[in-house]
């Protein structure tokens, strides 16, 4: 049997034992968690209260960060590239620019990057033009704006987020096979008519006109006939005068 100094020191062994076991546990590096990085957004809008308010709202998310802002059509063409974005959110009117044309260069240079449309424009007459143009989705922005969280994490999912007024009119023309109903001559202008039939509504020459879309006078000066003979408008004083009405009902519906 074991002496009563042979039990103490078995004890105290053990003990001895038992405590480097702990420090070296204690030393040994917590395991690395492997966190996936945050999804990085780019929004494009040159309205700068809506850009803060949106800022807000994706950096609260756990997953989400804005990671860079710009106010036209150049300065985002070149933040993509610099900062790599995941998905870039888009107005259609910028500053000195279109959205829909940002969204086609955007396409043409970096096809992987996801867009999504989010503007105060009907989108019966834009919606089908801003997927054409290679946009992943439109939101207008009279919608709750958590909804913009939504539509950007099912754009970056794959999928195509539209309203679900939209998404029905589109799938009934589909199931149709009528192809689009056109319910106004406006709807039968083409990209570029449109933006320079806007840009009359808004009050601009045809001088200005050209500057910012940087065509020649006499390129605009074409766009107003070809305007004028689709929505059978007589002279230069009607077409100015249903731009205008136009322009303006748009933004008051």
């Amino acid at each position: 049997m074991k002496t009563e100094k042979q039990q103490r020191d078995a004890k105290a062994q053990t003990a001895k034992a038992q405590t480097a076991k702990a420090q070296a546990a204690e030393a040994k590096p917590a395991p690395v968690v492997n966190r996936r990085p945050k999804i990085k957004v780019l929004l494009v809008d040159d309205h700068p209260i809506l850009r803060a308010g949106l800022r807000r709202l994706i950096d609260a998310e756990a997953d989400m960060t804005v990671c860079g802002e710009a106010e036209d059509g150049p300065r985002a063409f070149d933040l993509v590239g610099t900062l790599q974005p995941d998905i870039a959110v888009i107005d259609i009117s910028l500053k000195g620019s279109n959205g829909i044309e940002l969204i086609k260069n955007l396409k043409a240079r970096y096809p992987d990057l996801p867009t999504l449309i989010l503007s105060m424009h009907d989108e019966s007459l834009y919606a089908e033009r801003a997927l054409r143009a290679g946009s992943r989705g439109y939101i207008m922005k009279e919608e709750a704006i958590e909804q913009v969280l939504t539509a950007i994490r099912k754009v970056l999912g794959g999928e195509i987020f539209l309203s679900e007024k939209m998404k029905s009119k589109m799938l009934q023309q589909m199931a149709t096979g009528k192809g689009k109903v056109v319910s106004s001559p406006i709807e039968t202008l083409t990209d570029r008519e449109l933006e320079v039939f806007r840009l009359i509504g808004e009050g601009h020459s045809t001088r200005q006109i050209a500057g910012q879309l940087h065509l020649s006078v006499r390129t605009v000066e074409a766009y107003r006939e070809y305007i004028k003979a689709k929505l059978n408008l007589k002279n230069a004083t009607e077409l100015v005068q249903h731009a205008f009405h136009w322009v303006h009902h748009e933004a008051a519906a």
